[in-house]
This record gives C-alpha cells, sequence and structure tokens, in this order.
C-alpha cells in the first residue's frame, strides 16, 4: 500500500511555516489518540492506530528541516531503505536533540506516559453526565420565590443488582482481558521512540472485576433506568435565562464515579401588566382625564397587594411615578427593586353633544398658564414673529 503524502496527511499546504506544521499535528494527533478509541470496537482501534503511526511518521519529517528538504525533493524515496521516517527508536535519538520545540506539546506527550492516571494507570473514575430540565415560572413566582417538583428520567443505580452489574446470588469474577489489573498496557511508537501506554480496560472499567453471571435487569452495566421526583426550592428573585446546579442529580457514572449534576434552567413567562426591567417593576397605568387634570387618588396593582397612590393636579401624559420596595427581591439576598409606575391619560370617545360643547367651552377659558407647553399655533407665530 503506497504511503500519503505527509502534507495531505497533516492537512497543510506544501509551504506552511514551523508553527503551521506544528499546530496541524497537535490537531491531527489529539483527534486519532489511542485513549480515545478504548472503547472503539476492533476496526476502528485498528484504523485510528494506523491514522496516529502516519500522522507521527509525517511529523518527524516535516517538522525536521533537513528531512523536510529531502522529502520536498525526492518524496518517500528520499527514505526508502533506510528503516522509515519513524522506526523503532531509530527517531528518538534523532529527534531528541530538538526535544525543547515540543514543550508546548506536554498534553499529549504525558499521555504516553500514563499522565493524569491513578493507581499505576489506571483512570479517574469519570462522572455521570449532567441533565438539563427546563422550567416555566410566573413573574410572581420567580419574585416571590417557590417550591416546584421536578420529575424526570435518568440513567441510575441498578434497583436489582444495587450497581454492581451481577446477577443477585451470584459473584464477580477477575476480569480475564485485564488479568485483574483494571488496565490495558499496550506499546506505543511516536515520534520520539516507543513507549508503553496503559489505558483502562474497556470490560471492567477499571475495577479488575466483572460479573459471573450478568444482572437480568441491566445487563451487567449496573446502570438501568429509574424516575426522579424531587421537590426544588426556587430562590426568590431568580430571573429569566438563569439555572440552578443540583449536584448529584444527573446520569450515574458507568465506571463508579459520581453522579452528573442536573441544571434546572429557568423561563419566566410574561405578565400581561407588569414588565420586568432588572430588579424594578415596570406598568403603565390609565386614568382619567379630569383625573389627569384635577388630581385624585387612584389603585395601582402590584407583585403583593394594590396600594393607593395619589395623581397630582395637571398630571401629563407619560408621567412616571415610583413604589419603593415595590419591585423584586434581590436575589444575593440584599435589597428590593421599585416598581415604576407610568403614567397614560385615557381620552374620552363616544361623547355626546352637551359634552363636547362643555369641552369647547373649556378650551375657550384656557390660557397659557394652564398648560406647562406652548401649542402649535403658538410655536408657529413665535417662529414667524423672528424671522
Amino acid at each position: 500500500m503506497s504511503k500519503r503524502d505527509y502534507y495531505e496527511v497533516l492537512g497543510i499546504d506544501k509551504g506552511a511555516s514551523e508553527s503551521e506544521i506544528k499546530k496541524a499535528y497537535r490537531k491531527m494527533a489529539m483527534q486519532y489518540h489511542p485513549d480515545k478509541y478504548a472503547n472503539a470496537t476492533d476496526k476502528e482501534k485498528d484504523e485510528a492506530e494506523h491514522k496516529f503511526k502516519e500522522i507521527n511518521d509525517a511529523y518527524q519529517v516535516l517538522s525536521d528541516s533537513q528531512k523536510k528538504a529531502q522529502y520536498d525533493k525526492f518524496g518517500h524515496a528520499a527514505f526508502e531503505g533506510a528503516g522509515g521516517a519513524g522506526s523503532g527508536f531509530g527517531g528518538f535519538g534523532s529527534g531528541f536533540g530538538g526535544f525543547g520545540d515540543f514543550d508546548d506539546l506536554g498534553d499529549i506527550f504525558s499521555s504516553f506516559f500514563g499522565g493524569g492516571r491513578q493507581g499505576g494507570g489506571r483512570r479517574r473514575a469519570t462522572p455521570g453526565q449532567d441533565l438539563r430540565y427546563n422550567m416555566d415560572l410566573t413573574l410572581k413566582e420567580a419574585a416571590e420565590g417557590v417550591e416546584k417538583e421536578v420529575k424526570y428520567t435518568r440513567k441510575g443505580k441498578c434497583g436489582t443488582c444495587e450497581g454492581t452489574g451481577a446477577e443477585p446470588g451470584s459473584s464477580m469474577k477477575t476480569c480475564s482481558k485485564c488479568n485483574g489489573s483494571g488496565k490495558i498496557e499496550e506499546m506505543q511508537r511516536t515520534m520520539f521512540g516507543v513507549f508503553q501506554n496503559v489505558t483502562e480496560c474497556p470490560d471492567c472499567h477499571g475495577k479488575g472485576k466483572v460479573p459471573e453471571k450478568k444482572c437480568h435487569t441491566c445487563g451487567g452495566s449496573g446502570i438501568d433506568r429509574e424516575k426522579v421526583e424531587k421537590s426544588v426550592k426556587i430562590p426568590a428573585g431568580i430571573d429569566d435565562g438563569q439555572r440552578l446546579r443540583l449536584s448529584g442529580m444527573g446520569e450515574a457514572s458507568l465506571d463508579g464515579g459520581p453522579n452528573g449534576d442536573l441544571y434546572i434552567y429557568i423561563t419566566v413567562k410574561p405578565h400581561e401588566l407588569f414588565k420586568r426591567v432588572e430588579n424594578d417593576i415596570h406598568c403603565k397605568i390609565p386614568i382619567s382625564f379630569a383625573t389627569a387634570a384635577l388630581g385624585g387618588e387612584i389603585e395601582i396593582p402590584t407583585l403583593d397587594s394594590p396600594v393607593k397612590m395619589k395623581i397630582p393636579a395637571g398630571t401629563q401624559n407619560g408621567k412616571l411615578f415610583k413604589l419603593k420596595d415595590r419591585g423584586i427581591v434581590n436575589s444575593r439576598g440584599y435589597g428590593r427593586g421599585d416598581q415604576i409606575v407610568e403614567i397614560f391619560v385615557e381620552v374620552p370617545t363616544g361623547l355626546s353633544d352637551k359634552q363636547k360643547e362643555i369641552i369647547r367651552s373649556l378650551e375657550d377659558t384656557m390660557t397659557g398658564k394652564n398648560s406647562k407647553k406652548k401649542g402649535f399655533f403658538d410655536k408657529i407665530k413665535d417662529i414667524g414673529e423672528n424671522l
């Protein structure tokens, strides 16, 4: 089988710089690293191993200026009969002199030596998956806080085998794949030479034991679907788009690690009267023409209970009033917002002839001092006089 072009292997152009070659190698090596295929099929493992070797061979040549020059001139023929670009330990000595160039590849390099492992090569037990739960609240519930029941299904500990994976009455036996060590040791050839690569056993997930007879409920995984019902306290002041984390309420781990978390995402439904702006509540309240002109007292709805508010005589359309501490409680536990009331004056419609006559008579008696703003024709008159 003919070898692929090394530039094609790394997905770069022939004129790529040293930094571009290094960046491409890091990306490809991380993608096809054997650790990522621990639970894959044999076919997938073989394909990944082949690509990983191909990537290392390409990088060992293209990262070396002399080898790269030879390759650019003669192609793969430049190294035929010389044991290949990265065969055996030959690549270790030739590449060791430039070891400092690979300081930024520590995350890849450490994995060849079991970096991040515990217990002689075993991985840390991975937590279960996190779950998302969408919750709708009314504005009043969000403002005051509420206790809600959440119901969902998750992967939890099997109730039949209590998470062991073994059929009740049967025992656990030593894993035949790893001989009880919980790890698989493989020789891995890299651009630095040949190293021993230690991965978690895919059969026992690092435990060293497997069920003698698999549980009929969970099939030996120790995990089964379960329904969860839990009462959750939603804090006062929570806002639309915020989330709450319930630690350990997510799915169970497949290898004995802690449960994942449950994240509750909050959606606050629109209110027909109130609008929230940070911790303040805004609303628009209509008043009659007479109340706006003469003043009076009106009832204002709030999130708690209605309150009386005085309207001064001559109140204009769009006037804002503040009801202190009638807004949303600060979710951090201190202070409370206000309620902002915007007034709009209702213009009467369907007037009788008599009512129209009264209003016209009123308009005839109005003078400039009765209005805070000049009328349209007064403004036109002023402009004409100043020309």
